[in-house]
């Protein structure tokens, strides 16, 4: 498989406090990749450091084949966007006029592929609008279209769709997979908001303390996220000590619910929590979701420590 970035015993360290620690990633070519971690957890001090914008304190990392340390690393930035935390763009100019001046930066010679770029991410009709008066969506399309300048292949996103309206999430989304599917570009998107980067990654990374957790594809991320019976029961703790006797695994959700992670006799159950007087509420089969599985997989790691 090739990497378009990866990193090894990476440590970024300010003063007493280490914001990355032997860390590392493997961003495969062509992928959407899900890096995952609440906030504090390193997620914008990797991205800055990737960026050029920090120095690692220890280890490195390597773009496009090229480590950190050799000269030529700022060579290989330029085949990549990246959109920072909010979008760097100038309030009181237009999208076009915003382009023309991330044109002049980077030094392009031609302004014609604006038109075009404009119209990749759904600005072409906002003429003489200035960009203060955008929606916060637009104003995050208007930051990937300044990050496209430059025809990059590799693409860094961090929380891109923090803050918007369920519009706008549904417009960035749909840009990302657009430039992905069709353009063939990487994303690296750093997110809290698992329930809509699930419907994006093709692979993920989960960060914690700094420190790279677990990486994994999407497929095996679904063989991971358990099946379970999520029942409704009037006394939860009667139905704790019947699982404790069938030895089944599950968690408690609340005084009267649980998730079941196992192939339950539905009647068995039922019996044994009437001999205790006991009822069933509901039933409900249910599959864990990206977010219960990151909160199991740092829970866990956290109560290890």
């Amino acid at each position: 498989m090739d990497y378009i970035l990866t990193a090894r015993s990476l440590g970024k360290r300010y003063k007493n406090f280490k914001a990355l620690d032997d860390f590392s990633i493997h961003v495969p070519e062509g992928a959407i990749y899900g890096f995952v971690g609440k906030n504090g957890a390193g997620k914008t001090t990797f991205i800055r450091l990737v960026c050029g914008l920090q120095e690692p304190s220890a280890g490195g990392y390597s773009l496009y084949g090229t480590e950190n340390s050799d000269p030529g690393i700022s060579r290989c930035r330029r085949r990549m966007g990246a959109v920072v935390e909010t979008p760097s763009i100038y309030l009181d100019m237009t999208a076009e006029d915003n382009m023309k001046e991330q044109y002049r930066i980077i030094g392009l010679p031609s302004f014609d592929s604006i038109p075009d770029l404009l119209r990749l991410v759904g600005l072409e009709n906002t003429g003489k609008k200035k960009a203060r008066h955008f929606s916060l969506g637009m104003k995050q399309r208007l930051g990937i279209a300044i990050a496209l300048a430059g025809n990059p292949d590799f693409l860094i996103l961090d929380e891109p769709v923090n803050g918007l309206d369920p519009q706008g999430i549904i417009e960035v989304r749909e840009l990302i997979l657009k430039l992905n599917r069709e353009k063939g570009i990487t994303f690296l998107i750093s997110s809290h908001i698992l329930d809509e980067l699930s419907r994006l990654a093709t692979h993920y990374g989960f960060i914690d303390s700094g420190h790279m957790v677990k990486e994994m594809s999407a497929a095996e991320l679904d063989a991971a996220c358990r099946k379970c019976v999520r029942v409704q029961v009037s006394d939860v703790r009667v139905l704790s000590r019947v699982l404790d006797e069938m030895d089944m695994e599950y968690r408690i959700l609340s005084d009267t619910m649980a998730d079941i992670f196992a192939k339950i006799n539905i009647s068995q159950l039922a019996l044994a929590l009437a001999d205790q007087e006991c009822d069933i509420i509901s039933l409900d089969e249910r599959e864990e979701s990206l977010e219960s599985y990151y909160v199991n997989l740092i829970g866990g790691r956290n109560r290890n420590e």
